[in-house]
């Protein structure tokens, strides 16, 4: 690995030429959405605001990060044409999608087209992953013909994946933030130049866009940016991580991406067992049950980010490390999977547990287990205060 000092300094300022175009974008958008009328106002028990809040701020991420591509990188490839042209697709559907709420078939009809501009124009596609029980180092595992949808299927499951997770005040943005930074990293390790361009453009936009997101948010970033990022982190993770020729770097973009696929895969299971369309939103994804389980809205997505970094270190440590990469694997996987199992099948009396504990006051008896009658407690004075 040999890092130019030139090329660190146009990274670096891609990031921060992105993040001061998205920090100051955001107010702008938000008085656009204010405008058109797009606005999440609160009408069910999955949305975690009480009050209407505009939408659509993800024009901003993406004015920031399409602004530093073009100005910083040194040729717009094919490639980086497909996946632009791609995103470009994604936006405009979120910008209508925030203002008029569009149905989930034909937002996937554009997400399949968006996809299939980069498998056909672009020529991106997952054609092989590497054989980490074959022979010799450069066994691999070819898909022909079956790239394509191989492909295409990645990109829309990992687009949904960021837009399921959009549940709380700064958690979408923040995760694909992260997972966007780790990125980063592991294509300076590998001397990756264009992946590093659009990765710190990418992590800028998103550091530029957070401080109006976190709770309480001042705007929603909307279907405009969290179906924009999950398509960028899905699309660069084939460019980049699918590309690399070690013996288990198949499992560097799951991990990367591990959060949204965890949540994604288990919403489908639970949706199709409980006979419902995979697409029907619901209130069970990983973010609503560390709200059931007593956690604020800031506890649960700084959760998140914590498991999100993880993943991403152990994403790093399997990209530079040597022979105790199957042992990190293997714990990361398994500490992320106890904690999001422990997560969806934890029940909700757990939130009168953290009541307890946040508060300090002791959980009640179990009475079930108790047959001697309960002490009588007198009757409260009428001038008490019922706190």
């Amino acid at each position: 690995m040999i890092l130019d000092i030139h090329f660190l300094l146009r990274v670096g300022a891609a990031l921060v030429a992105a993040g001061v175009i998205s920090f100051l974008a955001t107010p702008l958008v938000k008085s656009l959405a204010n405008r058109v009328g797009a606005i999440d106002v609160p009408k069910d028990n999955r949305r975690m605001h009480t009050v209407p809040i505009p939408r659509m701020g993800g024009l901003a991420i993406f004015l920031g990060f399409l602004i530093s591509v073009l100005f910083f990188s040194k040729q717009v490839t094919r490639e980086l044409q497909s996946i632009l042209l791609g995103a470009i697709v994604l936006v405009i559907l979120g910008v209508f999608d925030d203002k008029y709420a569009l149905g989930a078939k034909l937002k996937l009809f554009f997400q399949l087209v968006a996809a299939a501009i980069v498998v056909f124009y672009g020529g991106l596609r997952i054609d092989r992953l590497t054989n980490p029980f074959g022979d010799s180092l450069y066994s691999y595992w070819d898909f022909g013909v079956f790239s394509y949808p191989i492909t295409i299927i990645w990109i829309v499951a990992i687009t949904n994946a960021v837009n399921f997770i959009d549940g709380l005040d700064g958690l979408a943005c923040g995760v694909s933030c992260i997972s966007a930074a780790f990125q980063l990293l592991i294509a300076l390790l590998v001397s990756d130049s264009q992946v590093s361009i659009l990765m710190a453009a990418l992590t800028g936009a998103c550091l530029g866009f957070v401080p109006y997101n976190f709770n309480p948010a001042k705007i929603f970033m909307g279907d405009t940016g969290s179906t924009f990022l999950g398509f960028m982190l899905a699309t660069v993770s084939i460019q980049g991580l699918f590309k690399a020729y070690t013996v288990i770097s198949f499992i560097v973009p799951f991990l990367l991406l591990g959060l949204p696929i965890f949540d994604i895969c288990f919403a489908v299971i639970r949706r199709v067992a409980h006979g419902k369309s995979p697409m029907e939103a619901d209130r069970g994804h990983f973010h609503h049950r560390l709200i059931d389980m007593g956690f604020s809205q800031k506890q649960s997505v700084a959760i998140a980010y914590v498991l999100t970094g993880l993943l991403g270190l152990a994403a790093v440590l399997l990209t530079v490390s040597g022979a105790m990469k199957a042992l990190i694997m293997l714990g990361a996987i398994v500490l992320v999977g106890a904690i999001g199992m422990r997560v969806i099948l934890g029940d909700k009396p757990h939130a009168k547990f953290w009541h307890h504990v946040k508060h300090g006051v002791p959980p009640a008896p179990n009475r079930a287990q108790n047959n001697s009658p309960a002490p009588e407690t007198p009757a409260p004075d009428e001038d008490q205060t019922n706190e």
